[in-house]
């Protein structure tokens, strides 16, 4: 048991970096994120606060969120103890950044990011500390040159910490964000991971940072070089299809949503993520040797982007 952390530092950082991602990228659709602060009401299963920053039916992001939350909680839910049980019955603190993109132009990506601080509490004391986070890409239509740019990124912001990492963050990636019940990845990957507190708090925060502050040069490059590509029904129709492989993922598997959904979270924030338009078809396989076969022939698989 140790003294409570002091979360004030990582709630600064959090709260600035999600204002410099929805400015950026508010410019970059010409259309300001619209904001909305929130509390939990007193006698809540979930206390805390946060912001939730959205924009939507804009000429770029057709609708994208980021939000902050900090919330504190008398038990973990048990999407957050099912890994760790001698943690079961204590509380939490937990705070952090996530964020989903979904832009109009179906040449241009979804994305996801997120960076989070958690501390589980017993008796007013700090029972265990960790972090997560990560960021993945999810492609309609696959460029190599994207992938590379992205997993690059990635890896550079790691770098720092260890030449170990982006591979091991990569991996775990591939194997998280990836629908069981399909037997196929939800998109290109980028890294991921949780539970991690092997570099104490002073390294995991600053992990934490470079993570974070590498978004928009992950990004940003891909969108502007995509969004002006003409488009019509057929990539809007196969957007809309690959998209509801995004919204299984989310509501079946993601451990982000359970956890909002099981402590009793802000429903509306959780959920920004859910894309603004999405389709199912029954059976339905792309025409061979189409652009929309070639998303799953070459892109839908475990491959290392970096290679010489």
């Amino acid at each position: 048991m140790t003294a409570p952390f002091d979360t004030a530092p990582v709630r600064a950082y959090l709260t600035d970096l999600q204002h410099r991602i929805a400015v950026a990228l508010g410019a970059a659709d010409g259309q300001a994120f619209g904001v909305d602060a929130w509390h939990k009401p007193p006698g809540a299963r979930l206390g805390g606060d946060g912001i939730t920053r959205i924009l939507e039916d804009g000429a770029l992001i057709e609708r994208g969120g980021v939000g902050f939350s900090h919330v504190r909680g008398a038990a973990l839910p048990p999407s957050a103890s099912a890994a760790r049980p001698e943690l079961a019955g204590c509380g939490f603190e937990a705070l952090g950044v996530s964020l989903v993109m979904h832009p109009r132009n179906p040449y241009c990506p979804t994305v996801h990011m997120n960076v989070r601080f958690f501390v589980a509490t017993r008796d007013g004391a700090s029972a265990a500390m960790w972090f997560g986070g990560g960021m993945d890409l999810t492609p309609y239509y696959g460029f190599e040159d994207d992938a590379r740019h992205f997993h690059g990124v990635c890896r550079d912001a790691l770098a720092p910490h260890g030449d170990a990492l982006y591979p091991r963050f990569k991996k775990w990636c591939d194997d998280y964000f990836y629908l069981k019940h399909r037997d196929e990845p939800r998109g290109i990957g980028g890294i991921f991971y949780d539970d991690f507190n092997e570099a104490g708090f002073d390294g995991g925060f600053a992990m934490m940072r470079d993570v974070g502050d590498a978004f928009l040069a992950a990004y940003l490059p891909i969108i502007e070089r995509r969004r002006a590509l003409p488009f019509g029904e057929r990539e809007r129709a196969f957007q809309a299809y690959r998209r509801g492989r995004y919204v299984e993922f989310n509501l079946v598997l993601d451990r982000g949503t359970h956890f909002g959904l099981q402590s009793g979270g802000r429903t509306e924030s959780i959920l920004m993520s859910m894309p603004p338009r999405a389709e199912w078809r029954y059976d339905w396989h792309p025409e061979p040797d189409s652009a929309e076969a070639a998303l799953t022939r070459d892109f839908l698989t475990a491959r290392d982007w970096l290679a010489a």
